[in-house]
This record gives structure tokens, C-alpha cells and sequence, in this order.
């Protein structure tokens, strides 16, 4: 009868988005209801270990008392603005950001998600530098839209756009002497992800990214850091580039920034700032009162509750533990992680779907993605190390 209910409440709500949407996503067999800290609650009365945060976005769990209460009581007080006024609580959102950032970041620009995020950044750095290339790295990801997919990996195999909008070219990644004979002169900027999400929580070497830092300011191109999943906490530090002691000339973020409420942001210099003026950039509802409370609300519950210290424990704790059943060996850092498995990536998710655990695939076919809220705990860790090591064999 469970199962049969599952079925039903599954196959009602596909068929009814198919009906009305476009269907381009592969969605999985299950109906969430309601969800509370780290756990979904079906239709159908399960109760499943999200690991996966709705794709990194779900930093404090869900129904956080003090992101709810943020988010309430900016509803009640002002729920939309336009940037054609100041707002206090915008205000409070961006210094936070540069607060927290690196050192060398001084100004944000808010937008609504992580494509618009790199879309403005690449065009900020055409923009500065006055040159037409971009060097990407290879199995980077970085958005759908024009820009951001043209500096994707393997995006032409849906990109749709006639043309790119500039020159493209890809650095193989961690390849050091790549890196220094590509970065020239008639490079814009340089865009990576401290850790590759999409390509299975790959963490790109210190010295190659020092190397993209060093090359790229030699010949006076600009470093933009993707930290659209690796940011806001994820590895264990507020941003992956500050595990590597690399700052940036842009940052982007977005994910995990508003705690689950759709926003995003760019994050600059002063010297790459004092290239825009009035006009030059423009977002309807970047930088909205929600989004600006959620943010600034996210940042603080983050520092208050200590919870990239409990990051990097709960990483620990992972690689310690999780090298079990399938599982091969972990790449990645903080709770942006690889399970490198000896079989297909889809059977294990969905194995462990049996055992009421949501994680997640991704481009490597033998890559489990592992994207917990910031807010695990032991006994979480502890229930996914013994599902893996009870997952059935392969069977074929």
C-alpha cells in the first residue's frame, strides 16, 4: 500500500506540472510536503535525510526559527522595493557580504541568481579591461544564460545561442603550465569554482589557483571567482578562494545566499567598481528587501551558530567514515563533496533514496554529490555511513 501511495502521489504531481510546464527536468519518485532542519516530509508519510539542499541552496536547513522570523517580518514591514531607493536593510545585506569576504572585495551588486551573477561579472570585465577573451577552466560550470554558458564546459551540446558573445578558450584544470601559457595580455579575465560542483565537488589545487591569481595580475586580466556553491559557508570557510588565500578581483554568489529565497550577487574591488557609473548595470529585483533580510540573515545565523567550524568537522567526519560499501574515495572540501564510487553514481542515489537519504549525481557518471545543509549533525553523518555500507551489490 506504501508503495502504491508513493506511486500515486508521485505520478499525480508529474503529471500535473507535465501539463502545464515545459518537462526538461529529471525529477525524483517523491512528493515533499513539508521539511524541518535536514528532513523532507513526503505525501506519502516519509521522512527522508536531505544531504542534497535543493542543489546547495538550503544552508541553514529549513524552517531556520531566525531566517522564518527575517523573512515575516520584512513581509510585514516592506516586502518590495526597487533600487530607485536606498534601502537600510539592502545596506545591511551588502556589508555583511564585503565583511565577510575577502579582503580585496569592497562592493556588491545584487541580482537574483548564480547565471545572472557570472553573466555580470564576465560583461564587468569586458567592460574594464577593454579586451574580448575569457578563459574558462575545463569541466567548469558556470550558468544557462548566454555568457555564463559560454564559459561552460561542454555547453554546446545545449546552447542554442548562434554565436558567443566574446572569445572563449578553457585552461585545463590544475594544469600550472597551461595556466601561465595561456593568460596573456589579451585576456580579460580568468572565471573558475574553487571546487567544481556540477563536475562532482572537484577542488582545484592551491597552486593552480595561485597561479591563475599571479599569471592573471601580471598581465593586468582580471580573476573572477565562481562561488556560487562553493561560497556562503560550503567549504568550511565563507568562501572557497579563502581556504587558498587567493583574492579575487569578483566573486560571485547566489545557492546557499538567501538561505532558500532566489537571489544572487556580484561582489568587486574598489578598482574594478570605479569602472561603472549610473546606468551601467540594472536588476528589477536584485537587491529586494526579502532577499536583502535573507541574506543578511544567513550571514549571521552562519557566525552565531558557529557553523562553519561544525563544516569542516562534519567533512572530517565524512572522509573518516564514509569510505564504505561503493564508495571509493571523497573529493571536494567542506560539505561541497565527491563520493568517488566503483559503480554508476544513479545507482547509488537511488539506493539510498531506499534507505530515506537524498543525495545527489552529477557530470563524472561515478560521482555522488554531497550538498548537506551547514546544520548537520553526527547522527546524520552516521545514518548515511551505514547505508552505504548496507547498499545492495551492483547488479550487473
Amino acid at each position: 500500500m506504501a508503495a502504491n501511495t508513493t506511486q500515486d502521489a508521485y505520478a499525480d504531481a508529474r503529471v500535473r506540472e507535465a501539463g502545464v510546464t515545459i518537462p526538461v527536468y529529471g525529477q525524483l519518485p517523491f512528493v515533499p510536503e513539508r521539511a524541518s532542519g535536514c528532513d523532507i516530509f513526503t505525501k506519502d508519510g516519509r521522512r527522508i535525510l536531505d544531504l542534497y539542499g535543493g542543489h546547495a541552496v538550503a544552508a541553514l536547513g529549513y524552517g531556520h526559527p531566525k531566517l522564518v522570523e527575517a523573512i515575516a517580518e520584512q513581509t510585514r514591514q516592506l516586502h518590495f522595493q526597487s533600487n530607485a531607493v536606498a534601502l537600510d536593510v539592502r545596506a545591511d545585506a551588502a556589508e555583511a557580504l564585503v565583511r565577510v569576504a575577502p579582503d580585496s572585495i569592497n562592493r556588491v551588486f545584487f541580482v537574483n541568481s548564480g547565471a545572472e551573477a557570472n553573466e555580470n561579472a564576465l560583461r564587468m570585465a569586458l567592460m574594464a579591461t577593454g579586451r574580448k577573451k575569457i578563459l574558462a577552466i575545463t569541466h567548469g560550470f558556470h550558468g544557462r544564460t548566454a555568457a555564463a554558458a559560454a564559459v561552460t564546459w561542454n555547453a554546446e551540446r545545449w546552447y542554442g545561442f548562434p554565436r558567443r558573445p566574446f572569445d572563449v578558450d578553457f585552461i585545463v584544470r590544475d594544469d600550472i603550465r597551461a595556466a601561465e601559457d595561456m593568460i596573456t595580455s589579451d585576456v580579460a579575465a580568468v572565471i573558475f569554482e574553487p571546487v567544481q560542483g556540477v563536475a562532482g565537488g572537484y577542488d582545484l589545487s592551491t597552486e593552480f589557483i595561485t597561479t591563475l591569481r599571479e599569471k592573471t595580475r601580471q598581465v593586468g586580466a582580471l580573476l573572477i571567482a565562481d562561488e556560487v556553491q562553493s561560497g556562503m559557508g560550503r567549504c568550511g570557510h565563507f568562501f572557497g578562494v579563502q581556504a587558498h588565500g587567493v583574492k579575487p578581483d569578483l566573486m560571485t554568489a547566489a545557492k546557499a545566499l538567501g538561505g532558500g529565497i532566489p537571489c544572487g550577487a556580484v561582489l568587486c574591488s574598489d578598482a574594478v567598481a570605479a569602472n561603472f557609473g549610473s546606468g551601467d548595470l540594472g536588476s528589477t529585483f536584485g537587491g529586494g528587501p526579502l532577499a536583502a533580510a535573507a541574506i543578511a540573515t544567513t550571514i549571521k545565523v552562519i557566525e552565531s551558530e558557529n557553523l562553519l567550524a561544525n563544516v569542516r568537522q562534519a567533512e572530517a567526519a565524512i572522509r573518516e567514515q564514509c569510505v564504505v560499501g561503493p564508495v571509493e574515495k571523497i573529493q571536494g572540501m567542506g560539505l561541497l563533496l565527491g563520493l568517488v564510487c566503483h559503480r554508476p553514481a544513479t545507482e547509488v542515489r537511488d539506493a539510498l533514496l531506499e534507505h530515506d537519504i537524498l543525495t545527489g549525481t552529477s557530470a563524472d557518471p561515478l560521482v555522488v554529490r554531497i550538498l548537506a545543509p551547514l546544520i548537520i549533525e553526527p547522527s546524520h553523518i552516521n545514518h548515511l555511513c551505514e547505508a552505504l555500507a548496507n547498499l545492495s551489490p551492483a547488479t550487473h
